[in-house]
């Protein structure tokens, strides 16, 4: 089956403008935006037949060529990444089996996460969308907890049923418990992964739907198909000593870079 992931990059992002050129620091110092780490951890992905950055913006198109991307301009009124990988996806001419949406603020996602999610969907002929989900332990919990508390939206939580078929996904931390846990402790709570595999029909379909009172809520792209009745499949991940964040907020950069830092990525 052929596999085209797409890395939707926009400049004027309402929390963080700017975003995708934000440099980030390894551990070995070197400097690197936030879309070059992102298109070089979908790049390490395996099994994939193209990696493609889909932006508005010529300044993200100018840095994405300069590293060695191919990039695909797509019109500003994607209203999220799932319509910018739809518009995409149609550009390319189609006719790819699975098309991967890894978003331009998840520099940290390791490649089994988006392999397993592809592979997930292989292995569920009936499942149109598949995204991965990791279960958090307690600093990961805390730290969502602490960014709510501030006044900070941060990462974003999934529930999903024992068929793994997502029940819902929120900003807030769902579900509640009101357990102390240890920073190495598991906890009922997953983290879900800014990473989607769709099947061409439901991307070309999802467009055309309206968005929802819950999408417009809660400002999460993947909430559209509940609302119009797609089952979307829940892959868990494991993180294999793996520490995940994505860039949500300012306050996130130095938290990334402790983590590479942390990590020995460069």
């Amino acid at each position: 089956m052929s596999v085209l992931i797409v890395i939707p990059a926009r400049y004027a992002s309402t929390r963080y403008p700017g975003k995708p050129l934000v440099a980030l620091t390894g551990a070995s110092g070197q400097k690197q935006t936030l879309i070059e780490r992102s298109w070089r951890a979908a790049s390490a992905v395996s099994g994939v037949d193209r990696v493609v950055v889909a932006t508005d913006d010529d300044r993200i198109r100018e840095a994405a060529e300069g590293f060695g991307a191919e990039v695909v301009m797509t019109s500003e009124s994607c209203a999220n990444g799932t319509e910018r990988c739809a518009e995409a996806h149609a550009a390319l001419g189609g006719g790819y089996d699975i098309v991967v949406n890894l978003q331009g603020d998840a520099p940290l996602t390791p490649h089994w996460f988006v392999e397993g999610l592809v592979q997930g969907l292989k292995d569920n002929p009936e499942a149109e969308i598949a995204t991965p989900v990791l279960r958090c332990d307690g600093a990961t919990l805390n730290s969502l907890l602490a960014d709510r508390k501030a006044g900070r939206v941060g990462g974003t939580t999934a529930v999903f049923g024992a068929d793994n078929q997502a029940l819902y996904f929120s900003k807030e931390v769902v579900p509640y418990t009101g357990m102390p846990y240890a920073e190495t402790d598991m906890t009922p709570v997953f983290h879900h992964v800014g990473v989607y595999a769709y099947r061409p029909d439901a991307l070309v379909q999802y467009p055309s739907w309206p968005v929802g009172p819950l999408e417009q809520l809660e400002g999460l792209e993947q909430l559209r198909f509940l609302e119009n009745g797609r089952a979307v499949l829940c892959a868990e991940v494991e993180a294999k000593g793996r520490e995940f964040w994505e860039l949500n907020n300012p306050e996130d950069v130095p938290k990334l870079e402790a983590m590479m830092a942390k990590m020995g990525l460069e």
